[in-house]
């Protein structure tokens, strides 16, 4: 049996061991023209932008710099995406395609830009979309004709056995796209971060948004350090916190569980030389990437579930463990982790202003895996609507009206939702396989008792967002949401999601 690498107490992704250790020491102030919620890529980019165009900008994060879905991701800066495009042709037609592929080519250039010249940030690779399985090769096909419609033709590679394009396997076809790139992730957030103060901006870590005021004549935001007064409220925090538009009612959370692996020296260790994204039942990312000592190594990803409402983390590592070490013979397991992101049921990024904001409120969100390039270019569209210069890209899917499609998808996820939170209150699921955890009655109160590490934790089961049961997520040792994906802590502290306050700390019996 393939054991389970675990050199840390809890999963750590390769980047933050790898990278800089980002600080925000800047104190808060209490007035701001822009206070941006959420030091990620989207938030980086957004106050760069800004602080560069001579507006006075505060960023600041509940976490540590570099944000939790930026510091997770692969990595990868593409626009060859697996079954992306096609899945967009398919829901929104081939204009909302376009100006898909139009809003991410201005992303990677920002990206580029911004990067291609900071030492141990950026490296130039190919890009492959590539099929082992008949099923595969029919989403590879899709691709290439969705592409091709949307004015990106992409280079067709038939069958070939293993090894011809740099991968152990053999493909039943593939797509390629020349002078893409991987990043280190952290890195890259620490030039950002580097040059946002240099143009006069402030980045303060450790402060958690819980509220918000907003009128016409400005917002008054809460955070656990004191109030901020500012023109402008930009929320960058994977899903909208505060949100009263609503936007996360149409978000599905998903988590997937990433590998990082210490190649073998010598004969048979080599490195692939591109980056990999199969759209087979099964799917598999792969990229290349350096030890902490410079060794090479690889960072292999693959499935997804919806957060919360099933243990699969576990089951999904593991399963790249296995895959990894047939295809990988020698690989070594250095780390892995699990990375957090949202879809929308338009199947298209959302960014912009937000109802019920006065026009002093927006929101990036909705990035799908592919937040090197939606990032930067959600940041490039929001800093367009603040100066007046929205790019025609940006009018194109801000314009899109919801049609059927996205009805029915959105009526589906909330109702899976709603049989969630009935379920979790009626039925919840009492016990963890592990025996670590489990939810029991204190009178009708549902309570969430976990033992890690020896320390018994008891909190409420109730998540904080809109009530909510939390399962047990024991790969992580968390209580995850079945509803929108808020994540906790086993002691009930805040990780992630559209919660912002804590679960309660129950006593015991």
């Amino acid at each position: 049996m393939t054991s389970t690498p675990d050199p840390t107490p809890a999963p750590a992704s390769l980047w933050r061991l790898t990278g800089p250790d980002l600080r925000g020491t800047d104190p808060l102030p209490t007035l701001t023209q822009t206070l941006v919620a959420g030091a990620g890529l989207a938030g980086l980019a957004t106050a760069l932008e800004l602080a560069r165009a001579g507006h006075e900008v505060v960023v600041v994060d509940a976490d540590e710099l570099g944000g939790r879905t930026t510091s997770r991701t692969t990595g990868k800066v593409s626009l060859l995406q697996g079954s992306t495009v096609s899945g967009i042709r398919e829901h929104a037609g081939e204009e909302a395609a376009a100006a898909y592929l139009e809003a991410n080519r201005a992303g990677a250039g920002w990206m580029r830009r911004e990067l291609a010249a900071v030492p141990g940030a950026w490296e130039a690779r190919p890009s492959y979309t590539y099929a082992t399985t008949a099923e595969g090769l029919t989403s590879v096909q899709s691709e290439a004709d969705a592409m091709a419609a949307a004015g990106s033709p992409v280079e067709s590679v038939p069958a070939v056995p293993a090894g011809t394009i740099g991968l152990p396997v053999a493909v039943e076809g593939a797509l390629r796209m020349a002078d893409q790139a991987q990043v280190q992730p952290v890195t890259a957030a620490a030039a950002l971060i580097a040059r946002i103060r240099e143009a006069g901006g402030v980045v303060v870590d450790r402060c958690r948004v819980t509220g918000v005021s907003a009128t016409g004549g400005g917002v008054t935001v809460t955070t656990e350090r004191g109030d901020i007064v500012a023109e402008r409220l930009i929320l960058a925090t994977g899903t909208p916190i505060l949100d009263r538009s609503l936007l996360f009612a149409a978000l599905v959370p998903q988590r997937q569980a990433v590998v990082a692996f210490r190649l073998p020296a010598g004969p048979g260790g080599g490195s692939p030389d591109g980056m990999y994204l199969s759209v087979d039942p099964v799917g598999r990312s792969i990229r290349t990437a350096v030890d902490r000592d410079g060794a090479p190594a690889i960072v292999v990803g693959g499935g997804g579930i919806v957060t919360g409402r099933e243990d699969g983390i576990g089951d999904l590592r593991d399963g790249i463990l296995t895959w990894t070490a047939e295809h990988f013979p020698g690989a070594t397991p250095i780390t892995w982790w699990a990375a957090q992101d949202y879809r929308m049921t338009t199947h298209l990024p959302y960014a912009g202003a937000i109802h019920g904001g006065h026009d002093r409120v927006f929101a990036m969100t909705g990035f799908a895996k592919w937040g090197m390039t939606n990032a930067p270019a959600a940041a490039l569209a929001v800093v367009g609507e603040i100066t007046g210069e929205t790019p025609a890209w940006h009018r194109t899917l801000r314009d899109q009206r919801p049609g059927i499609r996205d009805l029915g998808e959105t009526a589906t996820a909330n109702a899976e939702v709603g049989a969630h939170l009935v379920a979790g209150w009626v039925a919840p699921r009492s016990h963890s396989d592990s025996g670590r955890a489990e939810i029991v009655r204190s009178g009708v109160r549902p309570v969430a008792q976990s033992r890690v590490d020896g320390a018994l934790c008891r909190v409420s089961a109730v998540c904080t967002h809109l009530g909510g049961i939390v399962r047990w997520n024991d790969a992580e040792s968390t209580w995850d949401c079945p509803l929108h994906g808020s994540r906790f802590a086993a002691d009930g502290r805040v990780i992630e999601g559209p919660a912002t306050q804590d679960l309660a700390p129950v006593d015991a019996d």
